[in-house]
């Protein structure tokens, strides 16, 4: 979600700051930068994972879906049942201007995954990913992870910043603060979620983003 930089001590930012901090977010890193970049590698990778692991008629979750460009690479691929999260309301503005099919037939929810997720019964989705958004979770908020969890009946599927570059989460730093700006956390995500009792089926590093695929059990 932003670009490498060196790794910096946390600045204590408290879980309600970090939420207001994404949910007004504008200019670079909001959802009309992402529109404008459009579909990425991540992008195709996501598409290759689905083509492999998931029927065309799954119910399927984004949560951090910003405007959509994800999503709507998906819908292209005959994927119809998607839903997606976003704090940020002009997520949804700026996809009925860049991808307006699917804000026409998406389901979507503005707010904070931790309110929005634990709302939903077990099972609810056979696929929840996220792209670049589990990375901004507060650590006081890394039980929203076992919500994900439990929110899915086959495939969680992550894709995000794991320290890909020469620098970005190297030595045992636990959190860059990006630009001066706001807090990406680093973790083992094969560990997180492995705890949780899913299981890794794939793993593809990219040039700064590492996709999972986990498997329920």
């Amino acid at each position: 979600m932003e670009p490498e930089d060196d790794a910096k001590p946390d600045e204590d930012v408290a879980p309600e700051d970090n939420h207001e901090y994404w949910a007004n977010r504008s200019e670079e890193f909001s959802p009309g930068y992402y529109a404008e970049i459009g579909q990425n590698e991540v992008t195709e990778t996501l598409e290759a994972v689905f083509d492999h692991y998931v029927a065309s008629d799954a119910e399927i979750l984004e949560v951090g879906c910003s405007s959509g460009r994800h999503l709507a690479r998906l819908l292209d691929r005959g994927y119809e049942n998607l839903t997606g999260i976003d704090i940020n309301a002009d997520s949804f503005d700026v996809m009925a201007d860049h991808y307006p099919r699917l804000a026409e037939t998406g389901t979507f929810h503005t707010g904070a995954i931790e309110d929005i997720v634990p709302e939903f019964e077990a099972d609810r989705f056979d696929v929840i990913f996220s792209v670049e958004t589990l990375q901004h979770v507060h650590p006081e908020n890394k039980w929203v992870f076992e919500d994900l969890v439990r929110a899915t009946s086959d495939l969680l599927i992550t894709a995000e910043n794991e320290g890909n570059s020469p620098r970005r989460g190297r030595e045992g730093c636990e959190v860059s603060i990006v630009h001066d700006d706001f807090p990406l956390y680093h973790r083992n995500w094969k560990d997180e979620f492995s705890e949780l009792g899913v299981a890794q089926l794939l793993c593809e590093p990219g040039k700064r983003d590492t996709v999972r695929v986990f498997r329920t059990l």
